[in-house]
């Protein structure tokens, strides 16, 4: 405006020039004409001249020409300032940089592109906001009080370190330098901010070397992370009553003092003190972090916190170290938590064993040690008799108690290295590391005869029961870690043929002479099941459990009819299925038959709820499935909506990129999506953002003893709230009495399943 404003007097001066000419004596024409010559280029848009040069010797003429050349020399200096502070000329430099680009005055009046990606914010959403509405609450307060002190010229910190928080959560360490500038006519902050790795530092704004003070001390007071400061010397100049807490040492007799007088930091694996941190900032002039296995020992009071530490040195404004600030962040309850997790992610939670993906892995290790001829071990195949006729007789509830009986008897015939492992079902493993074939069959030995010796005794019945182990040597000329599973239970296999109590050492013959009996028996009878259409669905309820609308209304599940029109159950045919690599076929006929009485009728749903159909690892990593669906929901007209395919997390881990095309094909036409048994690998948190999902289905192993176990239900509650995060509703299964129900219930799942709300039951298909 106000270069509009020189322009138009100058305009003016032009158009009273052309009436001076008319006016003045002939002889000052010339003078004149040259005047105006020299400025007509300005008035129609040209290039502002610095001065214009007359020559003359009339005053008048000479007053005219000099009041041109001030209006001039305060144009073009004003055109000059305002170009160098124009919001144009910010947009066109800050979008060309790579730094966070701000400028601040009350609010934010400008930021560029990669502010604005940062912290996930469309840029014109950010202007109007302030700088200390994007940083943690903790540096709300000191990131206010720098930016209004130093737009209002005092003195204050001109760099310095912030934690950024972006829309979705993520936070970004980034390092701050402002200058002050005029922007738009203005008083304005140029901030600058490059994005740093994260230290977990305790710099924000600089602290003073003497105890803070003020707004500062009152911030710093009210943080719930634990802060000290220190001297050059390392003595101990302020705490706020979070340090005071977590160190059981007050403030006034902790002055002076060094931070190991009232303090020890050891590992908390093997309690190795460890190197002062503070020292160490001193000394480097660097940021240093504790190793995350840091323990905490007050002198004071003999308390343990696990703790996360950073120290960072205090400069002042000459850049000198003066001394040191710690942020210790107590982290019992989250690493307590994190091992719970950590072990329950590598253990059956039934009988405390290992699970089947631990296992694997220590197995893993011990055929890398044989291959390398560094040791002998053995891999032993146990497999329970007369399993399910506890459990047919007596019920889950008694199977898992023997389940849990066996496990300790294992355990206990075992050596201390050795490791025994529930691989599913009533189906153990155990490793013997460092143990020689005819130990490891003594071994075996005793640990048949001690099931063998066993009595269950379960209310008013007493069981016999029996184990059949298959052993198979780990050495040099071993194969991979399947060839060895499959090699052991196949000796196991032959044991049990054998009759009860028989220990079998894997031999080629004996697996020729297994796959000549039982092996090929089960593939003719899968093969012929399909052709004679022997599966047969059934369908359990899934209920909402606080009245939601939507969701699956059922799962589908699938039973196998023998010669004599008996179901079989799955553990009897799905093993055999997975091994010959027919769960592929086994799942198209669940689909196809499921699709099919979807689409003309003959299974109702509700309106806005689905089927739940779950589909098996094997035929989550075939290319041509997912084709295969797409061709069945168009041929038979059933809204995609209608369908939920639930796939384990075991699965969606051994086939991640397969699961990310198959879910992500079909959740894009409609199809709904519940990742099955969560929370029984140990890939459960990284391998969720990835996957469109609709639904976390928790592994049966926590729901059983829901209302009885603290540690399931820690674990049932970290699920759902992860769930919530990420959007995801929860069903419970296996939910088999009332107590497990009400206790679900009550910690928020959102959907039921099990024995409690409805036993499976066939679908009749005949429409």
């Amino acid at each position: 405006m106000l270069i509009a404003g020189l322009l138009s007097v100058l305009f003016a001066l032009v158009a009273a020039l052309f009436l001076v000419l008319y006016a003045l004596q002939r002889r000052d024409l010339r003078k004149l004409t040259d005047l105006s010559q020299q400025l007509q280029p300005t008035a129609i848009g040209g290039r502002l001249p610095g001065r214009v040069d007359v020559e003359t010797d009339k005053p008048e003429l000479a007053a005219l020409v000099t009041a041109v050349n001030h209006l001039l020399t305060r144009t073009v200096s004003s055109s000059e300032r305002d170009a160098a502070y124009s919001p144009r000329l910010f947009a066109e430099l800050g979008d060309r940089i790579h730094e966070a680009v701000l400028v601040h005055g009350d609010a934010i009046l400008y930021a560029n592109r990669q502010f604005a990606s940062l912290v996930g914010i469309d840029r014109a959403e950010l202007l109007g906001r302030r700088l200390a509405d994007l940083v943690p609450p903790e540096y709300s307060e000191l990131v206010s009080e720098n930016v209004r002190r130093r737009l209002a010229g005092e003195s204050a910190a001109e760099r310095y370190e912030i934690d950024m928080v972006g829309l979705q959560g993520q936070v970004t360490r980034l390092e701050i330098a402002s200058t002050p500038v005029e922007y738009d006519k203005g008083s304005a902050l140029l901030i600058t901010g490059v994005e740093i790795i994260p230290t977990m530092t305790a710099q924000a704004l600089r602290l003073p070397a003497e105890a803070p003070s003020g707004p500062q001390s009152l911030a710093l007071d009210s943080l719930a992370e634990a802060i000290i400061a220190m001297d050059k010397d390392g003595r101990i100049t302020y705490m706020n009553p979070a340090a005071e807490q977590l160190t059981g040492s007050a403030a006034d007799a902790a002055a002076g003092k060094l931070l190991e007088d009232i303090v020890s930091l050891v590992d908390e694996t093997d309690r190795r003190l460890l190197s002062d941190p503070v020292h160490q900032a001193l000394t480097s002039g660097a940021a240093v972090t504790l190793s995350r296995r840091a323990l905490l020992l007050s002198r004071a009071n003999g308390s343990e916190r696990s703790i996360e530490l950073s120290a960072s040195p205090i400069r002042n404004s000459a850049r000198e170290v003066v001394g040191a600030v710690v942020m210790l962040h107590d982290v019992t309850e989250m690493r307590g938590l994190t091992r719970q997790m950590s072990y329950q992610a590598a253990h059956d939670a039934l009988t405390g064993l290992v699970n089947r993906r631990e296992f694997e892995r220590r197995l893993e290790e011990a055929i890398e040690s044989g291959h390398r001829g560094d040791g002998q071990h053995v891999l032993c195949y146990l497999d329970l008799d007369r399993f399910k006729l506890v459990n047919d007789t007596s019920g889950h509830l008694a199977g898992d108690s023997m389940l849990r009986e066996v496990a300790k008897l294992l355990r206990d015939a075992v050596r201390d290295s050795d490791t025994v492992g529930r691989l599913g079902g009533d189906e153990f493993g155990i490793l013997l590391v460092g143990c020689p074939l005819e130990k490891a069959r003594q071994i075996a030995d005793d640990v048949t005869r001690a099931v063998g010796d066993h009595r269950f005794v379960w209310r008013d019945k007493i069981f016999n029961i029996g184990a059949s182990i298959g052993l198979v040597e780990i050495s040099r000329e071993s194969g991979t870690l399947e060839e060895l599973l499959a090699a052991a239970d196949t000796a196991c296999y032959v044991a049990k043929k054998q009759g009860t109590g028989r220990v079998v050492v894997y031999s080629a013959r004996d697996e020729a002479l297994a796959r000549h009996t039982g092996e090929i028996q089960w593939l003719q009878r899968l093969q012929v099941a399909l052709k004679e259409n022997r599966f047969q669905l059934y369908q359990q309820p899934i209920v909402p459990a606080h009245g939601e609308d939507g969701g699956p209304a059922m799962e589908v599940l699938v039973r196998l009819q023998d010669e004599s029109g008996q179901d079989l159950l799955p553990a009897e045919f799905m093993r055999a299925a997975e091994r010959y690599r027919l769960m592929g076929l086994v799942d198209r006929w669940v689909v196809q038959t499921t699709l099919s009485a979807l689409g003309r009728g003959a299974i109702s749903v509700p309106s806005q709820h689905s089927v739940a159909i779950n589909i098996s690892g094997q035929t989550l990593g075939d290319l041509q499935f997912l084709e295969f669906v797409v061709e069945c929901l168009d041929s038979t007209g059933v809204t995609p909506g209608q369908v939920c395919f639930e796939i384990a997390e075991s699965a969606v881990i051994a086939n991640l990129d397969h699961a990310r095309r198959f879910v992500g094909v079909l959740h894009g036409m409609g199809c709904q999506f519940a990742l099955d048994d969560f929370g029984s690998g140990i890939g459960s948190f990284s391998n969720l953002k990835t996957l469109p999902l609709d639904y976390l289905k928790i592994d049966g192993s926590f729901i059983r003893n829901l209302a009885r176990d603290s540690v399931n239900q820690a674990m049932v509650t970290a699920m759902i709230k992860l769930a919530r995060t990420l959007n995801f509703k929860v069903i419970a299964e296996q939910v088999e009495d009332s107590a497990a129900e009400e206790a679900a219930r009550r910690m928020g799942v959102d959907y039921l399943q099990g024995y409690a709300i409805g036993r499976p039951q066939p679908l009749r298909l005949a429409a």
